[in-house]
């Protein structure tokens, strides 16, 4: 196998600072009250830099020419996310389904065609993508990182400027920014618990090491059984994360940085639910909020491969991750950055994947056994009594995907200045690996009911259709050893034509490269060779196949921006960003390159009482490539679709303590070009899978002192309209609301007591159908994933 050696520098993906921004945080400025509006502007001038979607050191949010959303620590502790992925809900033009839980999430942006997972979502660790790779199958970035009170802010930029750096996202860059040390010791530690008995620890501790250096160090540790319980541990882990930084004099600065997580979760999946048009229903006593069809009796089994599988394993990440960012002006007007990161470790799927909704008895025999068939025998596969003559059953697959994976990254920038002139040019270069193996399918016969056991069938002409409870052996393998690497060259110049008027416009030049060797599955065959013993059918591998794939491509943006005042402005930003197949497409011989063109223009209003950031885009879109595997066969779908949109975000601040803070998108996405079903079925003028026309929040908050308190409420009403969970328009995802709120209490200047509350309504939302077939469900019983019920979550934290 070729590999590639990779060479010593990486070009930062922070500021040369292009561009005014249009939609800063709402939420990150629900807390001040009126009678702090003047430092409200001062925050703005000195803490609300962004770094995601620049060149450089960064930029004013309200300077920027793009639009993002910057989340602070307090906004994001008071949206309470279940997930990485669920914070992600907070940011206009984003569709994130965090149903799966902890992993495994599906995020769309701005009506960009795509299967599922985040495949056009990239996650940053201090202006370094973590993973370049923004989704392979069963990896998408969210599940890599995870938020805890050692990040001081996320930031997110949509479209613009995103083409251009890190590793050229045309779609959504998400960056974490650690919280570092200054010179004054300080620590914090928090103890929070659940309804649903999960407990969990955070801290950190920060401070001086010298006059020049400073340290943070903390993380948290978390375990429990989940809000979908399935009768053991699913949910436990935790997270380490450490940095020092020294200034040199105040010419530069060196940031390094070490962190460790080790964590893992239940991969939640579809559940049944009933299906009446538009109305949805639960399924008789699987409650859809915290119904969970894993159980005691199928955690732990032995597949036909003779391998053991431990549910409780779930999806999740155990990975290092060693980087450094570096930045010193060389001379007056010329500095140099460097960011690099290297990422190491494990990130493997464990799941429960339901085949089919519930049915009766008779009518498995009949889909296991032919026409015909009948139910000989129906018994329980632990302790082997009887099953009721009316039992509901269905099947799920136990899959399981292991993956080893790698990556080093390395970007480093010159920028120079002079005058109202600043100009950047970098090198970014990436270089990962993964190793897979896979084996999906192992379909077993359950209950259909929660926590649902496993079933033998016996036909009634003495066929054996079950062992053990498995209906079947694997359907799809998978075994590849793959290594990527990219290399881009860009260059970014801003010039500021008056104090009003400042345009600029930048190129990017990348290279893609893949080696693989893989071998996926071959031909069926029955593992006893009778044809008395159904449940031995399985596949096995076919011969490797040789991965050798080079393309290059050039990407570019222009923006303006115009200041009417300090506190108002506009700016139209037109930009096209390419996206290359990455292994699991060139598994399967789609080379196709996504190109996306987007033209957006936006207002942006910051003042003491008032944030408003409004953005009106338009994407096209060419050369989406997926799979979709259905009974053990990929399915291809490939083509294109364009979109319109608008994004609004703010926050109004009335009187001293209350403010409303809003967000909501307007998108109209259709297919155009686009086949599923391996070129056989057109799809144009459909409207894109999973993401509504409509997305609104409102987050109202007041904050006020009684006393030595200062107790703070706050509450969000979210909508989510209908969409459709395939290409083909034939699974109708129905509308929603959720409900959260929460009260905080800062009892003196280091106690602070607080407890939320999710889905306060136990609202049945739909994010997701049925992925694994083609076509409609029909009415009655059907698969679907259903938001997480009503939960509350509990804390004390206390700081010096």
């Amino acid at each position: 196998m070729r590999t590639f050696r990779s060479s010593a520098s990486r070009l930062l993906l922070a500021g040369a600072a292009p561009f005014a921004l249009l939609a800063g945080s709402a939420m990150a400025q629900t807390a001040p009250a009126a009678q702090d509006a003047p430092n409200v502007a001062a925050d703005e001038n000195q803490a609300d830099i962004v770094v995601v979607g620049t060149a450089g050191a960064g930029t004013r949010r309200q300077d920027a020419a793009f639009a993002v959303t910057s989340l602070s620590s307090d906004a994001i502790a008071r949206a309470a996310p279940n997930s990485t992925a669920d914070l992600l809900r907070t940011i206009p033009g984003v569709s994130a389904e965090s149903s799966g839980g902890q992993n495994g999430a599906n995020i769309f942006v701005r009506g960009y065609p795509s299967g599922g997972d985040a495949q056009f979502v990239t996650f940053q660790l201090g202006g370094v993508p973590f993973f370049p790779p923004s989704t392979l199958s069963f990896l998408e970035n969210s599940q890599l990182i995870r938020l805890d009170e050692t990040v001081d802010r996320v930031e997110a930029v949509r479209g613009g400027t995103g083409s251009l750096f890190s590793n050229g996202q045309p779609g959504l860059t998400v960056n974490v920014q650690q919280r570092e040390g200054g010179q004054t010791l300080k620590g914090f530690a928090k103890l929070s618990y659940t309804d649903y008995d999960e407990i969990r620890g955070d801290a950190w501790i920060s401070g001086p090491i010298s006059e020049d250096t400073t340290f943070m160090v903390g993380g948290y540790y978390a375990q429990g059984n989940g809000i979908r319980d399935p009768q053991f541990r699913a949910e436990k882990g935790g997270q380490i994360t450490a940095n020092i930084r020294h200034d040199f004099d105040g010419r530069g600065s060196l940031l390094i940085y070490g962190r460790y997580l080790n964590d893992h979760g239940q991969w939640l999946l579809p559940i049944p639910v009933n299906q009446d048009g538009s109305k949805i229903s639960q399924y008789a006593n699987f409650d859809h909020g915290t119904g969970a069809l894993a159980g005691r009796d199928v955690r732990v089994t032995t597949n036909n491969a003779g391998r053991t599988v431990d549910l409780a394993d779930g999806r999740g990440a155990k990975l290092g991750n060693l980087g450094l960012s570096f930045d010193y002006e060389l001379v007056d007007g010329l500095s140099i950055r460097e960011r690099a990161s290297y990422m190491w470790g494990t990130a493997n799927t464990i799941g429960l994947v339901p085949t089919d909704a519930p049915m009766s008895a008779a009518a498995m025999a009949t889909t296991l056994g032919g026409a015909g068939s009948t139910v000989g025998s129906l018994t329980y596969a632990s302790g082997g009594g009887a099953a009721a003559a009316g039992t509901q059953v269905m099947r799920a697959g136990i899959w399981d995907v292991r993956k080893r994976i790698d990556a080093f990254v390395n970007d480093m920038a010159l920028e120079f200045k002079t005058g109202g002139n600043t100009l950047t040019g970098g090198f970014y270069l990436a270089n990962y690996t993964t190793r897979d193996n896979w084996a999906l399918g192992n379909d077993v016969l359950l209950t259909a009911e929660p926590n649902a056991r496993r079933l033998n069938l016996t036909l009634g002409d003495g066929r054996i259709a079950t062992r053990d409870g498995f209906t079947s052996g694997a359907s799809f393998l998978v075994n590849g050893r793959y290594e990527g690497r990219d290399i881009a060259f860009y260059a970014v110049d801003e010039l500021q034509i008056t104090d009003k008027l400042r345009v600029d416009g930048g190129v990017r030049w990348q290279r893609h490269e893949v080696v693989g060797d893989v071998a996926t599955s071959g031909a069926a065959f029955d593992q006893d060779g009778s044809a008395a013993t159904l449940y031995d059918r399985t596949v096995q591998l076919g011969g490797a196949s040789r991965i050798d794939y080079n393309a290059s491509r050039w990407s570019w943006t222009a923006g303006a921006n115009y200041d009417f005042t300090s506190q108002i402005g506009v700016f139209a930003r037109y930009s096209r960003g390419n996206s290359f197949p990455q292994f699991d497409n060139l598994r399967e011989g789609l080379t196709i390159i996504s190109k996306v063109d987007t033209y957006e223009g936006g207002l942006k209003v910051s003042t003491p009482m008032l944030n408003l950031y409004a953005t009106l885009f338009h994407n096209k879109f060419d050369g989406l490539a997926t799979t979709q595997i259905i009974n053990g066969v990929p399915n291809e779908s490939v083509g294109g679709a364009k979109a319109t949109g608008v994004e609004l975000e703010g926050v109004i601040r009335p009187f001293a303590g209350f403010s409303i803070a809003a967000a909501g998108t307007y998108l109209d996405g259709t297919y155009r070009g686009f086949f599923s079903g391996n070129g056989t079925i057109d799809n144009t003028g459909n409207r894109v899978q999973r993401q509504p026309k409509w997305m609104w929040r409102v987050t109202p908050s007041y904050e006020l002192t009684v006393g030595d308190f200062r107790p703070s409420i706050f509450a969000t009403l979210q909508y989510t309209g209908d969409r459709f969970s395939d290409p083909e328009n034939a699974q109708l995802l129905p509308n929603y609301y959720q409900l959260d709120a929460g009260v905080s209490v800062d009892v003196n200047q280091r106690l602070k007591l607080a407890v939320t509350g999710n889905n306060l309504t136990d609202e049945l939302g739909l994010t997701e159908g049925n992925p694994r077939i083609i076509g409609s469900q029909g009415a009655g019983t059907i698969l679907a994933r259903p938001i997480l019920g009503r939960s509350f979550r509990f804390s004390a934290a206390y700081s010096f």
